[in-house]
């Protein structure tokens, strides 16, 4: 039986995806994405990036070379999976990357209106009252 290995993740594209295909023909799409997250600490507003490496593979890798650039914002729903290898060097190394097995591509907008959207999101957060450290405190799991 396998164990479960799902991941949900939305953000954007840091580069323009790369494209290649196997030996045998298999089309491989590899993109990075950049998962940001907003919270607050005391008063002050704080930004958490995360970046995540993504593949794709067939007909989707065709679709995620095509549909993909730089700063277009992407749902991926995956798994993941791990890389070991051992270096020239003789030490072991590994890399945990996504394997997308759909993906979603949001919208593309003026750089006015993504800008408008994006101060939208913090000024929310900014003027709300909730405080995720105090629920966890208190134990008052009602607000998630």
């Amino acid at each position: 039986m396998n164990n479960l290995n799902s991941i949900l993740i939305e953000g954007n594209l840091v580069r323009d995806p790369l494209y290649r295909a196997t030996a045998k023909g298999t089309p491989v799409c590899t993109f990075s994405l950049a998962s940001n997250r907003f919270y607050k600490q005391d008063s002050q507003l704080e930004k958490e990036v995360s970046f995540f490496d993504v593949e794709a593979w067939s007909k989707l890798a065709e679709n995620c070379y095509s549909l993909g650039r730089k700063g277009r914002g992407v749902r991926v729903v995956g798994r993941l999976k791990q890389d070991r290898w051992t270096g020239a060097d003789g030490k072991a190394h590994s890399r945990i990357s996504i394997v997308a097995e759909h993906v979603e591509f949001r919208p593309e907008f003026k750089k006015d209106d993504a800008a408008a959207g994006e101060e939208a999101a913090r000024e929310a957060l900014e003027n709300s009252s909730f405080r995720p450290e105090e629920a966890m405190e208190t134990g008052d799991m009602t607000a998630f």
